[in-house]
């Protein structure tokens, strides 16, 4: 406590800041560096307005895609700081070429890419403990190359290996690796969704094609990162080839379910049997197709419950397609009229109240069939089409039902109902007494 109190001590601290601020700060290469530094940044500044003018339009026309209004609004944060990182990476090369001092401007390169990277960490890496820790590497890695120990950090994690054959795996290989393997994962995605947007407004495609090409693309992007993550480690992939034909035999036996989900897919896309937006009926469940995914078929019902079957239910059993070769569906509504009624008139005002309704199409044109002559009523049928079964059944069939309700009443039609006649064969003298009423002996008297 002594010593801190000590005014020698802080004396000779301030020297020595003081020397060290005229070595290095208070030079004229320092002052140059400052120079740079500030040009550069500004010239950024100018440099960045055409980009800046790009990306707002783009954020403008993408605010109806959530991921895509991320990507432009993140770049568009990042974009000034992007090029003045650029223009100092150049300044660097150039002073190194002109043997100057590039001390300070490699202070600020190493501070800046730090921040960018946490930026784009902040803005794609949902997860906040992933984040952070993330930002924490970051932070470390700046600051070793800041202090000049990061070289000396990568010798000596380069230096921890482990030799497995003719393959020697480091542990700086290990972390390359997987940073490779984020970044690319994260770069495949990005690129998938934005070619599967340029894919899905090709009008030659079936909406079946654009899924299929779509998912393959992503695969195969997919695949390419993870090959390109461990080729980066040092391992040699023609080495996987035993390991992984045993991993194959391994997944089909495993896996079995995923993998025909999977194969079904792909089979229901290249037959194009179902496609969104097609309204479908399978195993009880009814209702139109929002997307199809590689496991399973998004279908969405009246009540608005998703429903996700998967894909080899729907190769192996019967699934009704209402829009497959045509969106036109005829349905059906059985009435009955009492024997009295003039079948003629109650044909007409069937026909009559299907006239009218929007979903109702006129050609070909509803009509109202005899059907047969039932135990209590007169059976008829009417038949019509509509072409948005997407729409709903249930509501259609209920108006046309409402319809022939007023339209019976208003002409004085009856809709039976079934009746019975009961015959006694025989009966007990007390249920007698009660059919017959008060008491015979009574009103004779």
């Amino acid at each position: 406590m002594d010593r801190l109190l000590d005014r020698e001590l802080w004396l000779a601290l301030l020297a020595d800041a003081q020397i060290w601020v005229e070595a290095e700060i208070l030079t004229l290469a320092a002052l140059w560096e400052l120079g740079a530094i500030v040009t550069t940044l500004l010239l950024a500044r100018v440099v960045a307005i055409p980009f800046r003018k790009w990306l707002e339009a783009k954020l403008e026309n993408s605010r109806h895609d959530a991921k895509l209004s991320v990507v432009w609004r993140t770049f568009l944060t990042l974009i000034t700081p992007i090029i003045w990182v650029i223009l100092l990476w150049i300044a660097v090369a150039a002073a190194d070429q002109l043997e100057l001092r590039d001390k300070l401007m490699s202070v600020v390169v190493s501070l800046v890419n730090a921040w960018i990277v946490i930026r784009l960490i902040t803005q794609f890496v949902r997860e906040e403990v992933w984040a952070r820790f993330i930002a924490v590497v970051v932070w470390v890695i700046a600051a070793l190359n800041i202090l000049g120990f990061l070289r000396p950090a990568l010798d000596l994690l380069d230096g921890i290996a482990l030799k497995v054959g003719q393959v020697r795996v480091t542990a700086l290989g290990v972390i390359e690796g997987l940073f490779y393997l984020v970044l690319l994962l994260w770069l495949a995605n990005i690129a998938a969704n934005l070619l599967e947007r340029r894919i899905n407004k090709l009008p030659n495609l079936t909406p079946s094609m654009q899924v299929l090409f779509s998912k393959l693309l992503k695969i195969l992007l997919v695949i390419f990162a993870v090959f390109v993550a461990i080729n980066s480690v040092g391992i040699d992939l023609t080495a996987l080839a035993v390991f992984g034909g045993a991993l194959g035999v391994g997944i089909g036996f495993g896996l079995q379910k995923i993998v025909s989900n999977f194969i079904s897919g792909i089979i229901l896309l290249m037959d194009r049997s179902i496609k969104p937006g097609d309204t479908i009926g399978v195993a009880g469940t009814y209702g139109w197709i929002q997307s199809l995914g590689a496991r399973y078929v998004s279908v969405v019902t009246r009540d608005g419950i998703e429903h996700l079957i998967p894909n080899e239910e729907l190769i192996v059993t019967r699934v009704e397609n209402w829009s497959f070769s045509g969106k036109r569906v005829r349905l059906k509504i059985p009435v009955g009229v009492s024997y009295g009624t003039d079948v003629h008139q109650a044909i007409a005002l069937c026909i009559e109240a299907t006239e009218g309704l929007d979903r109702i199409v006129s050609d070909p044109k509803p009509v109202c069939l005899l059907k047969g002559f039932g135990d209590s009523s007169v059976d008829m049928e009417i038949r019509f089409w509509i072409s948005d079964p997407q729409g709903g059944v249930s509501n259609i069939k209920s108006a046309v039902l409402l319809r022939v309700w007023d339209l019976f009443h208003e002409n004085g039609i009856e809709i039976p109902f079934p009746q019975r006649d009961l015959h006694l064969r025989s009966v007990s003298p007390d249920a007698k007494a009660v059919l017959d009423g008060p008491g015979k002996d009574d009103a004779d008297a």
